[in-house]
């Protein structure tokens, strides 16, 4: 059951187009070099790759003993509300799947629209007879954040922190991501994100593999890719050694398309099932 848990958040939200830098003692490494990434700014970030009304919907895939099952789906949306973009995520099971384990889901964040910065971002998630809704604000001036976390029946929690510097949350990373331009660096760019998860601060990288001159993407058909090649915690689903491989698209929009990944009981992929309102024609994909 807990394997449905990584699924939607740990591989689908965590793990796209970024990778946590991994001690041999398994914690994350805090010193993060970014002397070939400047020009990379946590704190304003200009948005060239999306628009309000994307909707992108991704199919998951479990396979246990060599059987494909089709698990579930998460969308993405993006809401133009004026001064602030509105980006969520949704998460669920399919009715086929839930007598295994149900998921629901949702993952919201409140950006500002000209440095893509998190304002206000919920996480309201129920999986199995788990639940939690946690809501947090940020600061960007002072870099102090506010969580209200709520766990099943237990009484609120409310706790501030004080960050290093700008920091993103999960959703908003993955679109500060999408608006990084590899078109000139070659395999092996490393360059940073930071993000508040879990009500801790996290110094992450992201590195880039290189391009992928044909990529088959179930029911898709081919793409140019860019290819990434995150780590992974060893832990109760991922073991010692796995490698998650994850591929977006080689054009402007830069949207992820597929992740592959092991799990400690079985693999896992997250295949792009369909997208709409995208700001730029998908030039990635093959004619054939």
């Amino acid at each position: 059951m807990y394997v449905l848990h990584t699924v939607f958040t740990n591989i689908l939200l965590l793990g796209f187009l970024f990778f946590l830098p991994i001690q041999p003692n398994g914690q994350v490494d805090q010193q993060v070099d970014t002397t070939e990434a400047k020009e990379f700014d946590l704190c304003s970030t200009e948005n060239i790759a999306f628009l309000g009304g994307e909707e992108v919907v991704y199919k998951i895939y479990y396979n246990w003993n060599f059987v494909w099952l089709s698990a579930g789906e998460v969308t993405f949306k993006v809401e133009d509300q004026g001064s602030t973009y509105k980006l969520s995520a949704k998460g669920r099971t399919y009715s086929s799947y839930e007598w295994f384990f149900k998921v629901r889901d949702y993952y919201e964040a409140i950006v500002d629209k000209q440095t893509l910065q998190p304002i206000h971002t919920i996480r309201d998630v129920k999986e199995g007879n788990y639940s939690l809704h946690e809501e947090v604000s940020y600061s960007p001036t002072t870099h102090a954040v506010t969580s209200r976390r709520k766990r099943g029946k237990h009484p609120l929690e409310v706790r501030q922190f004080d960050l290093s510097g700008c920091a993103h949350d999960i959703l908003s990373s993955i679109y500060y991501t999408r608006n990084q331009n590899f078109n000139d660096r070659k395999s092996g760019f490393i360059f940073p994100v930071r993000v508040f998860l879990d009500r801790e601060e996290y110094p992450l990288k992201v590195a880039f593999d290189g391009k992928v001159h044909q990529l088959d993407v179930r029911g898709q058909g081919l793409f140019k890719a860019l290819s990434f090649t995150p780590q992974t915690i060893p832990g109760h689903v991922f073991e010692e050694g796995n490698e998650m491989k994850i591929y977006a698209s080689d054009d402007s929009n830069h949207i992820p398309l597929l992740i592959e990944s092991p799990v400690s009981v079985g693999s896992v992929k997250a295949v792009l099932k369909s997208y709409k309102g995208l700001r730029y024609p998908v030039t990635s994909r093959i004619n054939e």
